[in-house]
């Protein structure tokens, strides 16, 4: 049997995997997250709803986007989505954190301003496909609550809205600039930075009706490249840049990381070893470990302090921690120069690890 990728057309990360699956050029079909696939299958076997969910041909579970590529990269034959040099994966891995972690939340605030009704159709769409549109519509409704209610949590405001919007714009442009010579981030193969984007940028951005439109007119190469890395053309093609090189421009959008994104992981570090101090014989870490402040431009509000973002920095941080001598100084030098030179003293203290489709601590 082909794997099997249960995924919705709506879902941020259900895009990120499928698009990787395609250019892998790997066997799979995939199946509709209805609500008898959720009761059937995702909660007995998963422990609680969430997709994309991938059942290798051996049964094996393999549930997040990034276990999901990890675990065919190391199965499946052909090139890889990581770059073998020091710092063409660093800024690989580090364009994967911004993408899921951050972009989610120009991603999130355009769907549930701009894209409200379709997002609605698009839940009771995938939820229960045999009902008429109608009853779909009212099933969206309900079943979308919790994620438009989740805006918040994220910082998303009247406060913050303009510039979540102000700095969306900044890094679509910057990317249509960048795309202007290169196909993708690091050259003309895509990278695990590359999938990290596409998650918010096609599944929400791209696929929305109001932000498509909004992207095709500021950024139609964003927009192309939206198209070509979910569904690419030719599979398993492309190679990265020679001689380790980052183009000159992405250097705004990873100095946009550091400047925007490392301040609130260091806030979240802070807040994880408190929290560790407080619960120390809790293993299994909650979704939300407190509220912070953050800033977002000329904007500040309150948010969540959200763990899981600390998952996804180790996998920078381990790949800076793999390096020796002229591939650290090489790290070392490309961070500072981007002003990210904070990377280089970030540990995250409890370790994390996912354990049963969990987050927890080592």
């Amino acid at each position: 049997m082909p794997y099997q990728l249960i995924a919705a057309p709506l879902s941020l990360y259900s895009g990120k995997v499928r698009g990787y699956l395609r250019w892998k050029n790997v066997a799979f079909t995939e199946i509709l997250s209805t609500a008898e696939v959720y009761k059937n299958t995702i909660l007995p076997r998963v422990g609680w709803p969430v997709v994309p969910v991938l059942i290798t041909p051996d049964d094996t579970i393999v549930q997040d986007s990034s276990d999901i590529i990890d675990y065919l990269e190391k199965c499946e034959p052909g090139p890889s989505v990581y770059p073998k040099t020091p710092v063409q994966k660093l800024v690989a891995l580090v364009m994967e954190l911004f993408g899921d972690e951050w972009l989610l939340i120009s991603a999130m605030h355009y769907r549930w301003t701009y894209n409200e009704d379709f997002a609605y159709q698009q839940f009771g769409n995938a939820s229960a496909p045999g009902l008429p549109k109608e009853q779909r519509f009212e099933l969206g409704k309900k079943l979308a609550s919790r994620f438009k209610g989740s805006l918040p949590f994220l910082g998303i405001t009247p406060k913050t809205a303009p510039a979540i919007e102000k700095t969306y714009k900044t890094f679509l442009r910057a990317f249509d600039k960048h795309l202007a010579n290169h196909d993708f981030l690091l050259g003309s193969r895509p990278s695990i930075g590359d999938y990290g984007l596409l998650g918010p940028l096609y599944a929400h951005n791209y696929r929305d009706p109001a932000s498509g439109e909004m992207m095709e007119s500021i950024a139609p190469r964003v927009a192309d490249w939206c198209r070509r890395t979910h569904a690419p053309q030719e599979a398993l093609s492309g190679e990265f840049l020679p001689d380790d090189e980052i183009p000159e421009t992405l250097l705004p959008i990873l100095q946009m990381f550091a400047g925007e994104q490392i301040p609130i992981l260091l806030d979240t570090l802070a807040d994880l070893q408190k929290w560790a101090k407080d619960n120390p014989d809790t293993k299994e870490l909650p979704r939300i470990i407190g509220f912070h402040k953050y800033r977002i431009d000329d904007a500040e509000e309150d948010r969540a302090v959200l763990p899981f973002s600390l998952w996804m920095l180790q996998r920078v941080l381990d790949h800076l921690k793999s390096l020796s001598g002229n591939e650290q100084q090489q790290a070392e030098d490309f961070l500072t120069r981007i002003g990210a030179q904070e990377l280089l003293q970030m540990q995250v203290i409890p370790h994390l690890k996912r354990e049963n489709f969990k987050l927890v601590r080592e």
